[in-house]
């Protein structure tokens, strides 16, 4: 692609049981998944740092076992989104960016914070949150991405903190049923979760609608805006070219290996 930033598509996590004999050969010694799954995605969602630390071993042992240009998404820990004050969550938050990520250097990828489906859009508390997220660390530029799944985000004045912090910060792009999309730009790139797989298709999602989709990563890539995508606010960013981040999700989650490498050959 000319005149456009990277695009790399993936899946959460490498672990997953179900995938053995459908992803991952039968035979492979689990101790090499991380290495196939990495052969064949561009990126990978880690979802355990959710739930708790990760040694800085670890992450030295990820950056390792991939190739270059390979890049890991971690998610914020839920001890820093699931309160009730976003604002308060200044010590999680210097916890996680202290814990050894620093240890994937040009691989780590963006910083995903989860909100629960329960908090709602209070743009103070937000603001105070986006405060806590730096633009660097170790001398790492960081990328920051919210992920909202209240109806109440579905304001323009959330988009407009976004695009006011001083780190990049953007919303998830979220093709969910059940939670409302923003698919406005607020940063230098573009972060999206994909949760429509079916089991009953072969690639997760249907052939035309991975066309449709890999049209909107491009156009993304290319520092446009879908135009089938609904956005909150008129203002237009300067088109200008953007790393664009695309994650399988959930849905039927033993399809998602085969989803991301379908849109990787698309792409």
């Amino acid at each position: 692609m000319t005149a456009a930033g990277k695009v790399r598509v993936g899946v959460g996590g490498w672990t997953f049981e179900p995938w053995r004999g459908v992803f991952y050969p039968a035979d492979l010694v689990q101790k090499n998944e991380l290495a196939y799954a990495a052969e064949r995605l561009t990126a990978i969602e880690v979802n355990g740092t959710f739930y708790g630390a990760q040694k800085p071993e670890s992450f030295a042992r990820w950056a390792a076992e991939t190739p270059d240009g390979f890049v890991f998404s971690l998610k914020g820990p839920r001890y820093a989104t699931n309160r009730r004050v976003l604002g308060e969550a200044g010590e999680s938050v210097e916890r996680f960016l202290d814990g050894g990520m620093k240890e994937l250097g040009d691989k780590l990828g963006p910083l995903m914070w989860q909100l629960p489906a329960t908090k709602k859009f209070d743009a103070a508390d937000i603001e105070a949150f986006l405060r806590l997220l730096p633009p660097e660390r170790h001398g790492l530029k960081l990328r920051h991405v919210i992920e909202t799944r209240h109806d109440s985000f579905a304001d323009p004045a959330f988009v407009d903190l976004l695009r006011s912090a001083d780190a990049d910060v953007t919303p998830v792009v979220l093709d969910d049923p059940d939670h409302p999309m923003i698919a406005d730009v607020a940063a230098d790139f573009v972060y999206l979760r994909l949760e429509r797989a079916q089991e009953d298709v072969e690639t997760g999602y249907r052939s035309e609608d991975l066309d449709a989709w890999a049209k909107r990563l491009k156009t993304y890539a290319e520092g446009g805006t879908p135009g089938d995508l609904p956005t909150l606010t008129a203002v237009k960013p300067a088109k200008k070219p953007r790393d664009v981040f695309a994650f399988f999700i959930s849905g039927a989650k033993v399809r998602n290996p085969a989803a991301a490498m379908a849109m990787i050959g698309r792409l």
